[in-house]
């Protein structure tokens, strides 16, 4: 009886991974577009060639 226990707790933890994993791929879906457009404003704004030669000129 002790090995079946021991089984079992090892696959919760797996299906709580892929419960969580799918959690997050839904959540990425269903916001995508703020996601992407938050992203966009980020790298425009880190790579924004204005500030890098404007800091050196």
């Amino acid at each position: 009886m002790a090995d079946i226990n021991v089984r079992n707790k090892r696959g919760m933890g797996t299906v709580e991974i892929v419960i969580i994993i799918a959690v997050l791929v839904a959540l990425a879906l269903i916001f995508r577009e703020g996601l992407t457009r938050y992203a966009s404003n980020v790298m425009n704004f880190v790579f924004d060639e204005g500030r890098v030669t404007g800091a050196f000129g």
